[in-house]
């Protein structure tokens, strides 16, 4: 597939580097666990989680709190589902399961269109949800959000699908889109 991008942005040492590391780690039963994990972040599964989250929300006896959080998370998912594609469009930068995986792929899957890899979108949808998440989870809990969406994200480096770098593009981008929302949203 070809680029047509405004912008072809190459991969960083430390990109290239952390993605070595994952290409010679890689096996068919790790990347098979990980194929599994990265599909709970995946856009389709995550509209659906929120949206089940916002209809209950909206359903059953919960606090304002609870509500607004939800509006709040859904607006920002739905929201979150166009962005990555805005910014695919005009940046180009193909992605390392293309670059650096030669010969056997050792379960490595092929990732979506080749040259879609910054920002990546299943980060991004976890930086928007990640400010209500936090919010609602009570006060022990609360620093374990960012860290097991952070894991979460995670996986889409692990899986060769993005560079480290897109990766925390893609979860900057998706907290300043939750952070616009709430400020909409107020």
């Amino acid at each position: 597939m070809s680029h047509q991008g405004l912008v072809t942005l190459p991969p960083s040492r430390l990109d290239v580097a952390i993605s070595q590391l994952c290409v010679r780690a890689a096996t068919p039963a790790r990347e098979r666990s990980l194929r599994v994990m990265t599909w709970l972040a995946d856009e389709k599964i995550l509209l659906g989680v929120v949206g089940l989250f916002w209809l209950n929300a909206r359903l059953r006896p919960h606090g304002e709190d609870v509500r607004r959080e939800a509006d709040r998370m859904l607006l920002g998912i739905a929201i979150a589902g166009v962005v990555p594609h805005i910014f695919k469009h005009f940046v180009n930068r193909k992605r390392p399961d293309r670059t650096l995986v030669h010969g056997p792929r050792h379960g490595i899957p092929r990732s979506g269109d080749a040259w879609d890899s910054f920002p990546s979108g299943h980060a991004l949808h976890l930086g928007a949800m990640a400010g209500p998440l936090a919010r609602l989870a009570p006060g022990p809990v609360k620093p374990l959000v960012w860290i097991g969406l952070l894991g979460l994200a995670s996986t889409r480096i692990m899986l060769l699908a993005h560079y480290a770098s897109d990766v925390a593009a893609g979860l900057i981008i998706g907290a300043g889109l939750g952070k616009a929302v709430r400020k909409l949203a107020e």
